[in-house]
């Protein structure tokens, strides 16, 4: 009967350390995440991601804001921009907010590192995920 205990205790232990690998590793749908930047001068946001159980995505980023939807197949992402709305940006906002839509459209994979995930492209864009 000990070897038993002994045995189950090592199991449960062994899935205790094994499940937030796993988890760590899976698309973080149902989430929200901030890019890892600065805010713009003469402004506060840092552009968010929200991005529902079935990879729908509010997108709320220096000053546009809008929807998108990605699709997730192990370490492959697409990202497919929706309606997007420009809220009286500066040029210089807008083109920075096309720049990020553009740089989410041409990630290729995605990886996740604790907190971080990262949209792998011709530019990886780095967002923490909010754990609140």
């Amino acid at each position: 009967m000990t070897v038993l205990r002994y045995s189950l205790a090592g199991l449960v232990l062994a899935i205790g350390i094994a499940g937030p690998v796993y988890a760590a590793s899976e698309f973080p749908f149902g989430a929200e995440m901030t890019l890892e930047a600065r805010p713009q001068p003469g402004s506060k946001r840092i552009p968010t991601l929200e991005i529902g159980d079935n990879g729908e995505a509010q997108l709320d980023f220096w000053c546009k804001s809008g929807k998108g939807q990605f699709s997730v197949a192990n370490d492959t992402v697409i990202f497919v921009p929706g309606a997007i709305s420009d809220s009286g940006c500066t040029p210089e906002r807008a083109q920075l907010d096309d720049g990020l839509i553009a740089a989410l459209g041409a990630a290729a994979t995605w990886k996740r590192q604790g907190d971080f995930v990262s949209f792998i492209g011709a530019t990886t864009l780095r967002f923490r995920l909010s754990t609140n």
